[in-house]
């Protein structure tokens, strides 16, 4: 892949998992950033499990990118909440 299609995917990728886990994006390059990291996390994920995208192409890429970028932001929203009780 290009660069110009892992800014894409990652921008798509981030956009829709910020906007599932938190309701609102992280700016263009906090979402490109999410969802380039969670490329590589679903991709581990994906093959760790035996799994493969549903889909070929870009659709399946960003799918994957998806699911990853959405599992890193739950974990740093578990691990903001235990850093937020345990200051309280």
């Amino acid at each position: 892949m290009d660069i110009l299609t892992w800014l894409i995917v990652g921008l798509v990728a981030g956009l829709l998992a910020s906007m599932l886990v938190d309701g609102t994006g992280y700016g263009i390059i906090g979402d490109i950033v999410i969802g380039i990291v969670g490329a590589f996390v679903g991709g581990y994920v994906f093959r760790a499990a035996g799994w493969s995208a549903p889909w070929d192409g870009l659709a399946g890429t960003i799918f994957v990118a998806f699911i990853g970028a959405a599992i890193c932001l739950a974990i740093i929203h578990l691990v903001r909440g235990m850093t937020m009780r345990r200051t309280l």
